[in-house]
């Protein structure tokens, strides 16, 4: 798999089985890890265990039957909601969550100049399998889309729990840089209206989507378990623990 989804740096709370997080390694299923980011330090270490607990992780095909299926909320969406990008998890580094995120996925790292302007690097969307070598042609991409996440359930959440939802660095699989095509491609679609393009990209995808959905508490509705119990059948290794998100 392409996604970059081992970010130590950024105080995983969220992990999948199998990521390592040595310097410039790959996990088992070959996607390639990360693991610096600005201040490393300040931004603490990786938790020991998710929510889950037992070793090995929780069975994909077990995680999908933990999520609440309910009927998506019929309750007006508004963007603005979700107050993003802010600050980040390093203060004073003078980078907003998106650059953060950006800097941590890199595989070859840019040079942060004056501004946090990001020049150089290179970057692997996992959704497409393109390599990407400027940050100008990546998308930071919410796993569950805002307006997703909005009608499962943060439409009754307080201001500040929507902003951390949608800054969230503190699990690498809230967000995920990826090619802007692929990005818009997907929208506010859901697990049953939209899978990335590369078949190789499956697993990790429905890891990302049901862990995401786990942390922050997300329901599904009919439509989307279905679709999720479905595909996770193609992934009989896939397994996940995951923190609760405050």
């Amino acid at each position: 798999m392409a996604r970059l989804v081992c970010i130590p740096v950024l105080a995983v709370l969220l992990t999948v089985t199998g990521c390592a997080g040595l310097p410039n390694e790959e996990t088992s299923d070959g996607r390639p890890a990360v693991t610096t980011a600005p201040d490393a330090a300040a931004l603490g270490t990786a938790a020991a265990e998710g929510a889950a607990g037992a070793d090995g992780g929780l069975a994909l095909v077990e995680a999908v039957e933990q999520l609440t299926v309910k009927p998506e909320a019929s309750v007006t969406y508004s963007r603005s909601a979700f107050r993003h990008w802010n600050a980040g998890l390093v203060e004073g580094d003078g980078c907003d969550t998106r650059a953060e995120l950006l800097i941590a996925e890199a595989v070859e790292k840019p040079t942060v100049g004056d501004g946090c302007k990001l020049t150089g690097g290179q970057w692997l969307s996992y959704y497409d399998e393109v390599t990407v070598t400027s940050a100008s042609g990546l998308d930071v991409d919410h796993m569950v889309p805002l307006e997703e996440a909005w009608s499962s359930g943060a439409h009754a959440w307080t201001a500040e729990r929507r902003e951390g939802y949608a800054n969230d660095l503190d699990a690498p699989r809230s967000l995920v840089a990826v090619t802007a095509k692929t990005n818009r491609s997907k929208g506010k679609r859901d697990i049953a209206e939209w899978l990335p393009p590369a078949t190789s990209a499956l697993c990790t995808y429905l890891e990302d989507w049901t862990a995401t959905k786990l942390r922050w508490n997300l329901t599904i509705d009919q439509a989307e378990h279905d679709a999720l119990a479905a595909r996770v059948k193609n992934c009989p290794d896939s397994a996940i623990t995951y923190e609760p998100a405050p």
